[in-house]
């Protein structure tokens, strides 16, 4: 089983710059269009892949020790039941990690670099947050400094090369998992010296929800001045360039291990995925770049598998998240997914093509947001609580960014329903069929037993564990709503929606 996760990849990537990867695992095996994650922010994300669980149960909040990114209770409490760990230990097989892990990974604080979690055979982990030069590695929990030569030290090639090491030297009388976690195309956005002079004429999609106020949104999206500055659009721009040619390098990666196994035999007998960790938006209601809101741009991602008994050429229509990723794969291995307190599911059928299955219709999203105590001193006229600020005083995120939705998928609906933890108790609700670029929020106008249905669910969502996150959703047939049940004293959090709350 082998693994690529990119960092920060949208979805309309696939269009250009990862024309090998496309060939060599969508035109051979399935693209899942659907493809979301729980949290669009890289700790979070990574930590929902490796526990198979949504954020408020693995208790990752944010990138930094205090959010629990790697910190010493993530190491305690959660490694030792990531899906790596169980494989290891109780399905005998080799694992291979090699990459960006966790953004705080290797702070002194929580171990440093000598800290090798559970599971992994070979460990060659980047301490800390995303790079190109001028890094450490944790070799096995050894520090390996690398410098700044593209020829030895370029991280996405680093990183292809130990993985062909890996494949060349790897013990055959035993099955493999590898994991390949490239930063590109994350910032600072520092492509190969070939790959400067690519993409010269692509800018950022000029989609119907770029350079346009946020109306009838969080304050924190209504915030953002609109029209942009044309410094801020030349930015975003070039970061969209640059972030297209480090992926060039990510493709050259793929191309290179996929014809390792090739030549090793071993590909039609390997199961290859590929995915990433958040979206990115760049421009979108004037938003300049970053992640962590709740809309498709940010939370949506590619995700392709090719294996054994996957047709290829294939598209899936079905909701999935990056909290199946864990229970897939050990599902693959052969694992008891009832021994697992695991959120997601196993897409093992859907990969097969299995006939009558019974599949989720909606999932959990859910971030708490970050903000400084203080003012920025860039922005002082924002006030306290706002963070990752451009120099126009457009800022992406906030304390009160805090939010919970249900993404629902049916035959009847495309539906985001969102509330916000603030002042306002601000809710948003989109209808993804006549409104794919949720301009128009429409928490207004939509039916009122609709809207409590959604409450209620996005409550159930928030408190699930396990087997109840994979209960029926709102718009499923087994389905069952008591209104009642929304105001009784249950101890989850219930609430009347009248004109005040909207």
């Amino acid at each position: 089983i082998l693994a690529f996760l990119a960092d920060s990849v949208l979805v309309l990537f696939f269009q250009t710059p990862l024309k090998k990867t496309n060939a060599l695992i969508a035109q051979m095996g399935i693209t899942f269009v659907n493809a979301y994650v729980p949290s669009a922010l890289c700790c979070p994300s990574r930590a929902s892949i490796l526990t198979g669980k949504y954020p408020h149960n693995h208790h990752v909040v944010n990138n930094t020790l205090e959010g629990n990114c790697s910190s010493k209770l993530w190491q305690k409490i959660q490694e030792p039941y990531t899906f790596p760990a169980l494989l290891k230990a109780m399905c005998g097989y080799q694992t291979f990690f090699a990459g960006k892990y966790l953004n705080e990974y290797g702070a002194e604080d929580a171990g440093g670099v000598g800290h090798v979690p559970p599971g992994w055979s070979f460990w060659y982990a980047l301490e800390k947050n995303s790079k190109y030069y001028n890094y450490t590695l944790s070799v096995n929990g050894k520090a390996r400094r690398h410098g700044e030569n593209y020829s030895v030290d370029y991280l996405t090639d680093v990183l292809a090369n130990m993985s062909l090491d890996f494949l060349e030297y790897k013990s055959n009388f035993e099955p493999f998992f590898m994991m390949i976690a490239t930063p590109a195309p994350h910032s600072p956005w520092t492509p190969a010296p070939q790959y400067t002079k690519s993409f010269q004429n692509v800018s950022a999609p000029r989609n119907s929800n770029f350079n346009i106020h946020g109306k009838n949104k969080h304050w924190l999206i209504r915030q953002a001045k609109t029209p942009m500055s044309n410094s801020s659009i030349q930015f975003l721009d070039d970061a969209y360039r640059k972030r297209w040619q480090t992926l060039l390098s990510v493709d050259d990666l793929v191309e290179k291990l996929v014809k390792k196994l090739e030549v090793n035999g071993e590909l039609d007998n390997t199961y290859i995925f590929y995915t990433s960790d958040n979206g990115f938006h760049t421009g979108q209601f004037s938003l300049p770049i970053d992640k962590r809101q709740l809309y498709e741009f940010d939370i949506k991602v590619p995700l392709l598998v090719r294996g054994p008994g996957i047709k290829p050429n294939q598209t899936n229509k079905m909701l999935v998240a990056n909290i199946d990723l864990g229970p897939t794969i050990l599902d693959i291995a052969g694992y008891d997914l009832n021994k697992t307190q695991m959120d997601g599911m196993s897409l093992l059928p859907l990969l097969r093509g299995d006939k009558n299955i019974t599949w989720r219709s909606d999932f959990l999203v859910e971030y708490q947001g970050e903000g400084y105590n203080g003012s920025d001193p860039t922005c002082p006229g924002l006030g306290p609580g706002v963070t990752h600020c451009f120099p126009d005083c457009v800022c992406e995120d906030s304390y009160n960014n805090t939010y919970a939705c249900v993404r629902t998928l049916s035959a009847s609906w495309d539906l985001q329903y969102c509330e916000f933890d603030d002042r306002e108790v601000f809710v948003e609700v989109y209808n993804l069929t006549a409104d794919p670029h949720q301009i128009n929020n429409i928490a207004k106008t939509i039916d009122q037993e609709i809207l409590e249905k959604m409450n209620y669910r996005l409550m159930m969502l928030q408190s699930c564990s396990g087997a109840t996150c994979r209960t029926p959703g709102v718009f499923d047939p087994g389905y069952r709503f008591d209104p009642r049940l929304m105001f009784s004293n249950h101890g989850l959090r219930a609430r009347r929606f009248s004109a005040q709350f909207l």
